[in-house]
């Protein structure tokens, strides 16, 4: 929604305007995101268009990574939504998984191509549920079937609830961490003995949820920010840490700031 990709991709002084007003304020654009279903069973066809001329627009603005997200298809090609399979039961679903995963190598492998012919070396996937590619194992998959262009967007955030490592999965990726989105998860003890982490109710409530997205220090100590911070560098990155403010508990602009405050004496101390 920040950028009228149509306008921008025919006029050449509109691109050019776009840039200078980054370029005055003393900013960098580090990358263009996408967000987007490129394998849904419906709005695959637009949401890959979506995700070509954004990777076109990047090349016309000499930016070399895009942030997306994998995509999930349905159980046929018929279905009307995604079937997001995480359970290896019944026995059925494993063959499902696998259709979806030609179906995943086919499309991304257009578009990594498409992502060579414009200049962008980066393809970041944010590593999220409901997305074919959601934690390290899936990640690898497709970077092995497509290639070095496919990597992963980093989001703390998604790990937490799920129970993951983040600073192990940084280690486990290396080369492979394309970008960063810092955001944090507050779990509720109360709420997730009962409910545990599949909890489907509605983000309007959020005091009566099992976990919320939380801004940076909300949910883990400024201790594992900074350790994160460390595991990055270690990794080799050397890219953007794109604030992602999704707190339902405190107001946007308070959020930034204190994700500012919190993780820029990490970045001093390097």
């Amino acid at each position: 929604p920040h950028m009228r990709l149509g306008e921008l991709l025919a006029d050449g002084g509109k691109r050019a305007a776009f840039a200078d007003a980054i370029a005055a304020r003393g900013l960098r654009l580090d990358a263009i995101n996408c967000s987007s279903d490129p394998l849904h069973p419906v709005h695959g066809a637009a949401h890959r268009t979506l995700v070509a001329d954004s990777l076109r627009l990047a090349g016309e603005l000499g930016v070399e990574k895009i942030v997306s997200m994998s995509g999930c298809p349905g159980d046929s090609s018929q279905a009307p939504t995604i079937n997001w399979i995480w359970f290896p039961w019944p026995d059925e679903m494993q063959a499902i998984r696998e259709r979806q995963w030609e179906t995943a190598v086919e499309v991304w492998s257009e578009l990594a191509e498409l992502a060579r012919a414009n200049g962008v070396t980066k393809i970041a996937l944010e590593l999220l549920p409901l997305q074919l590619v959601y934690n390290v194992p899936t990640l690898l998959r497709l970077r092995e079937a497509v290639g070095e262009a496919i990597g992963a967007n980093i989001d703390p955030s998604h790990m937490f609830w799920q129970q993951m490592d983040p600073l192990r999965v940084v280690a486990a990726l290396g080369p492979a961490v394309h970008h960063v989105h810092l955001k944090d998860t507050e779990l509720f003890a109360d709420e997730l003995a009962l409910n545990g982490v599949l909890d489907y109710r509605s983000w309007d409530d959020p005091a009566h949820r099992a976990w919320v997205f939380r801004t940076v220090g909300q949910g883990h100590p400024a201790s594992f920010w900074g350790g994160f911070v460390d595991a990055l560098r270690a990794s080799g990155y050397d890219g953007a840490l794109s604030i992602e403010n999704e707190d339902l508990l405190m107001p946007g602009t308070v959020g930034v700031r204190e994700a500012v405050s919190l993780i820029a004496p990490f970045l001093e101390a390097a």
